[in-house]
């Protein structure tokens, strides 16, 4: 009887007699129809229900809820969430790096006319004089200074690598912030002023019968090659204890002084890098310096810059050679991946070639820590010849040099690219 009530509704929407054994049958097999059925359709309900939760449109107040947290900006620097088109000129000056206060020089201690020297990525690059802010004793100064047409986007980027110059603080192997004008149109910094300027000039020069420097006969020996590259050595570890790399070490990034005093430059990745927290892997660089994890855009370490470091040897010892002057920029990584490297230079003794050897294993690891290059380049800088100077006869033609070097794209010129 229980299990006739049970099936009593079914049977009554077939038209079954209760007495009709076959209609039993039909009614069993409608029951397995329908359940299934039933749950299919339960499920589908719910699953669209989900969906209509997760991706209706949120209301107005939701997104400007989110859309005000994106927008606070963050400790020194502004967010990056701000688009370019909402960021303004007094957003800029309003949440600039505070410490570029401390670094401000009033115009007036810089002497007017300015005479210009170049034109770097942010705008004209000048010499002058800076009058010190008590005796007025001049010093010979640079002034990179923003163009007045550049947007508040370009703003920020200029006050952030003023900052990053303030922040990353003095080295006697990096050129010196001395100060900015951070508040108001044209805005510029103030550097000391490297003389003669480019070490790849400098080398190019070298290669020539007589070269002088206020009027003194002036050449390179092999001892002074690696006094140079202890100087550039202790520049790098000053970035690495701050753990910031460089990513694009060469002789064009480093100014030489009348003394042979080094001064790293072409610090704009290191910059990048302290704002992010990582080096930033597409930054445009040369190939023919990049370590071979860069080359294949894998991440790159303070052994990245231990490469390039080799390769830096060489353009010294050669007088400004280009690297791999057999191969074609495009086709280093191939190059590399066969296990090729640089032959040893005419100009080059074996304890160079070695220290270079090393610089070049493929795996970062293998490579020398800056601590064992230093004993490395000391030890060899005793037996070094300081007597003879270092004679390469053909002279370069800067247009070929960059063909071979890959470095087209870039501005090789003697001027003040400090960023």
């Amino acid at each position: 009887m229980d299990d006739q009530r049970i099936r009593l509704p079914a049977r009554t929407l077939l038209d079954c007699a209760s007495t009709d054994q076959l209609c039993i049958v039909r009614t069993q097999e409608y029951e397995v129809i329908v359940v299934p059925v039933f749950l299919i359709g339960v499920s589908v309900i719910l699953l669209a229900i989900i969906l209509w939760l997760r991706y209706r449109p949120r209301k107005p107040d939701e997104d400007d809820q989110r859309q005000d947290e994106q927008r606070k900006p963050s400790a020194g620097y502004i967010n990056h969430a701000i688009s370019l088109e909402e960021l303004t000129l007094d957003q800029v000056l309003r949440t600039k790096d505070p410490s570029l206060q401390a670094l401000e020089i009033p115009r007036g201690r810089i002497r007017q006319p300015l005479q210009l020297a170049g034109e770097g990525r942010f705008g004209p690059i000048y010499r002058t004089k800076l009058n010190g802010p008590e005796d007025g004793k001049e010093k010979d100064v640079i002034i990179k200074r923003l163009r007045n047409s550049c947007g508040a986007q370009e703003i920020r980027d200029f006050l952030q690598r003023v900052a990053f110059q303030g922040w990353l603080g003095q080295h006697p192997n990096i050129v010196e912030l001395l100060g900015c004008c951070p508040n108001e149109k044209p805005f510029c910094m103030v550097l000391e002023n490297i003389e003669p300027g480019s070490l790849l000039h400098f080398l190019w020069d070298c290669r020539r019968d007589v070269m002088s420097m206020d009027g003194i006969l002036y050449d390179l020996t092999e001892c002074q090659v690696y006094t140079i590259a202890l100087q550039v050595l202790s520049a790098l570890g000053f970035l690495h204890q701050r753990k910031l790399f460089h990513g694009d070490l060469a002789a064009r990034n480093i100014l030489i002084h009348r003394n042979l005093t080094a001064k790293l430059t072409g610090l704009g990745g290191a910059c990048e890098m302290r704002q992010t927290g990582t080096f930033p892997s597409r930054r445009p660089a040369p190939l023919k310096w990049m370590a071979p994890e860069r080359l294949l855009r894998l991440p790159i370490s303070a052994k990245s810059d231990v490469w390039s470091f080799g390769i830096l040897l060489y353009e010294m010892i050669t007088l400004g050679a280009p690297p791999y002057p057999e191969i074609p920029p495009n086709d280093i990584l191939q190059h590399l991946q066969r296990g090729n490297i640089m032959k040893r230079p005419p100009t080059c003794k074996p304890a160079m070639y070695n220290v270079m050897k090393i610089c070049w294993l493929w795996k970062a690891p293998e490579r020398p820590s800056l601590p064992e290059l230093r004993k490395r380049l000391e030890s060899a800088k005793k037996a070094s010849n300081d007597k003879t100077v270092l004679q390469v006869p053909e002279q370069v033609v800067p247009e070929l040099y960059a063909g071979v070097a890959g470095t087209e794209f870039m501005r090789i010129e003697n001027d003040y690219t400090v960023l």
